[in-house]
């Protein structure tokens, strides 16, 4: 049974629909703060169960902040307790605002027309209760899960935002300037303080390897946008990377499970003995002073100081659609809750689920809590190859 708060969801449900019959008395429905737990919890069991479910988003803003406001509304809350199914839940998605109808377990062998019947139906309705131009500023929009996500791996399904439904809400405007104000600040002090490092790095990769300092590799970040991810190289250059695509395959599918003597018998998913690696490389990867040049794409705004690992384009074709949520929570980092809870020695599901937690209880006080443990990480190597 699933429960919101300490209650069954169908008992807050029953609570929050029930309403008069009458024609004077504006129907109940769900709180934003009780309908978007409701949506959450649809969505992580559609995620599993790939039973699919239709959210339905009407913006009546306009109604809302008409002359007859309060009384539109009333008919417009009729229409759409009067146009659901028993199973169907109704709730404001922003509060007074827009109003969000979720259809459970659908069946989407022609999605087009079932849009068209829900929204027709819909439609039906108000022109009975309202006038032609209080009709018209009511605008539609209609999300299907999990299929609107088949074609994750292409750029282009991510171009626009994706469906408001999917991402949290825990950050407002003024949050996100202050973590986009903290990824400035913070890069620009830490490239200040490991220039010389920076000097000294490159020196030492010459010195041992030929090819160039710096390693560019196309990434997916958040909503799906590509960008030029920096690393100090610490591979020898020209390398196959086929060894990696077959690994992360393995790894993501829960394949990966190489136990090595020399560590005492602990779970490792990483590449442990890669030929590629240089001798200096190394030492670059088991200090993490590989990452350094990421300060450079937290400046243009690509990453942030704390987040989820920006993943390569092959490794998301392997991806499951519960995964998918890391690409649309937050924006990818250099640090994050798995860099400090033990790196290469948890699993991809497990990883998954660390980057989801970061988004969702997202504060500027847990990004200090990681920065903070991040070098403890690093100096104890656990994780690292």
């Amino acid at each position: 049974m699933a429960f919101v708060g300490d209650k069954p969801a169908s008992e807050v449900m029953d609570s929050a629909m029930r309403h008069s019959t009458g024609t004077h008395r504006q129907p109940e429905i769900l709180s934003e703060a009780v309908f978007r737990r409701i949506l959450r919890w649809e969505q992580h069991k559609t995620q599993r169960s790939m039973k699919s479910f239709l959210l339905l988003l009407m913006d009546v803003q306009k109604i809302v902040r008409g002359r007859q406001g309060q009384s539109a509304l009333s008919e417009v809350l009729h229409a759409v307790t009067g146009s659901m199914r028993g199973a169907d839940i109704a709730g404001w998605y922003l509060d007074n605002s827009v109003i969000g109808i979720i259809f459970s377990e659908v069946h989407l062998t022609d999605r087009s027309l079932l849009q068209s019947l829900i929204c027709g139906k819909l439609n039906a309705t108000l022109v009975t209760r309202l006038s032609p131009e209080q009709v018209k500023q009511i605008q539609y929009s209609l999300y299907c899960f999990p299929e609107d996500w088949e074609k994750v791996t292409s750029e282009k399904a991510f171009e626009a935002k994706p469906a408001p439904q999917f991402t949290s809400r825990s950050t407002g405007v003024a949050a996100q300037s202050m973590k986009r104000g903290t990824d400035i600040l913070g890069s620009i002090v830490a490239l200040i303080l490991f220039a010389p490092i920076f000097l000294a790095i490159p020196v030492a990769i010459k010195l041992t390897s030929s090819g160039p300092v710096f390693f560019e590799q196309e990434r997916v970040g958040q909503y799906g946008r590509r960008f030029r991810f920096l690393k100090f190289r610490s591979m020898v250059h020209a390398n196959d990377a086929s060894i990696h695509r077959d690994f992360v395959k393995q790894f993501i599918a829960g394949a990966v499970n190489s136990l090595s003597p020399s560590n005492g018998g602990t779970t490792v998913y990483k590449i442990q003995q890669d030929a590629r690696v240089t001798p200096i490389g190394h030492f670059l990867r088991k200090t993490s002073l590989d990452e350094l040049p990421q300060l450079i794409n937290v400046l243009r705004g690509e990453m942030s100081l704390v987040g989820p690992r920006p993943p390569i384009p092959y490794e998301v074709e392997s991806y499951q659609k519960w995964h998918l949520q890391r690409l649309l929570e937050a924006k990818p980092g250099i640090t994050g809750l798995w860099q400090v809870k033990g790196r290469s020695k948890t699993t991809f599901d497990e990883m998954v689920r660390l980057d989801l937690r970061y988004a969702r209880t997202w504060s500027i006080w847990l990004d200090l809590l990681i920065l903070l443990q991040t070098p403890r990480a690093v100096l104890s190597g656990v994780g690292a190859f």
